[in-house]
C-alpha cells in the first residue's frame, strides 16, 4: 500500500508537469539487468517508471539475457495502460569485463523515435562504454539523449567525461541531453567545459547511490547520476527522485532492485 501511494503522488506530479507540454526523462542504473531480476522485480521496476515519458537504462547485461530482461520490462509496462516501445544497444566495445548494453523505453503516444539509435563512434577508443544516442520528437521539437555509464570512480571517469565538450561539434544540429551514471559528482571541474557551453545539471547535490546500510537515516552515498541539458534549448520545470528503498525492510533487499535510485528531469523544450 505504501508503494501504491508513492506511485499515486508520483503520477499526480507527472500529470501536473508532463501533460501541459513538458517531457519527463527518467534515468536509472539498474545494476546488472538480466536473468537475475525476477518477474516480481521487473514488475516493481515497471510500476516505478511507468508515469514518465522516456526512460534511459544503464547496466543492462551484455549477453542475450540483458535484451530479454528489457523485453520483459517493456511487456510489463504495456500492461500499465500506455503503449511503450524500447530500443536496446549492441554491447559496448571496450574491455570485455566492462561491457554492457544500454536501453531506452518510451511512450509511443508521447514521443516519436527519429532515425536509428547508435553507440557513439567518434570516441569509442577513448570511452570504455561508449554512449548510446537516440533522438526523439516531442510535440514537434526534437531532443537527443546521450545515455552514458562511466568507468568506476577508482578508474577515473573524468578521463572519459572530458570528451563530452566535443559532442556539440560532432552533433551540431542535435539538442543533446546527457543522462546516466557519471560516477563523478557534478561539481567536478571536468564538467566545466560543458557548463561553459550552456549545459546545466538537473541535480547539483542529490546523492543517488545506495549505501549497504543506512546510518542515522542516511541511506545514500554518492551524487553520481544526473541529467545535463542545454539551458538555451530547454528549461527545468522539476527534478524528482524516487526513494524506492524506503519500502523495503532492509537495504539488502532494496539493492536487489538496484544500488542506484531513479532520477527524473521534467523539461520544457524551447
Amino acid at each position: 500500500m505504501k508503494f501504491r501511494l508513492i506511485l499515486f503522488w508520483t503520477f499526480v506530479l507527472f500529470i501536473c508537469f508532463g501533460a501541459s507540454g513538458q517531457v519527463s526523462i527518467l534515468t536509472w542504473n539498474l545494476q546488472n539487468l538480466g536473468a537475475s531480476k525476477s518477474d516480481d522485480t521487473v514488475k516493481f521496476i515497471a510500476e516505478t517508471i511507468a508515469p514518465y515519458d522516456v526512460v534511459a537504462l544503464q547496466e543492462v547485461v551484455a549477453g542475450p539475457n540483458g535484451a530479454k530482461a528489457v523485453a520483459r520490462l517493456s511487456a510489463q509496462l504495456n500492461r500499465t495502460g500506455a503503449k511503450w516501445n524500447y530500443i536496446i544497444s549492441d554491447p559496448t566495445q571496450g574491455e570485455p569485463n566492462h561491457a554492457e548494453r544500454y536501453a531506452f523505453l518510451y511512450k509511443t503516444n508521447r514521443l516519436k523515435l527519429i532515425g536509428k539509435p547508435q553507440l557513439e563512434k567518434h570516441f569509442a577508443a577513448q570511452i570504455q562504454r561508449e554512449p548510446f544516442i537516440a533522438t526523439f520528437e516531442f510535440k514537434g521539437k526534437q531532443f537527443t539523449l546521450v545515455n552514458f555509464h562511466a568507468l568506476p570512480k577508482k578508474k577515473q571517469p573524468e578521463t572519459e567525461i572530458k570528451y563530452f565538450k566535443f559532442f556539440a561539434r560532432h552533433y551540431p544540429d542535435k539538442h543533446l541531453v546527457f543522462v546516466g551514471d557519471f560516477n563523478c559528482i557534478p561539481k567536478h571541474s571536468v564538467f566545466n567545459p560543458i557548463r561553459s557551453q550552456g549545459y546545466i545539471p538537473a541535480f547539483e547535490n542529490q546523492k543517488t547511490t545506495l549505501k549497504n546500510e543506512c546510518k542515522q537515516d542516511q541511506c545514500l552515498a554518492n551524487a553520481y547520476d544526473n541529467i545535463w541539458f542545454d539551458s538555451a534549448k530547454a528549461g527545468l520545470t522539476e527534478s524528482l527522485v524516487i526513494h524506492f528503498y524506503n519500502i523495503f525492510d532492509s537495504m539488502k533487499l532494496a539493492r536487489k532492485i538496484s544500488d542506484h535510485i531513479p532520477i527524473i528531469a521534467v523539461l520544457n523544450l524551447f
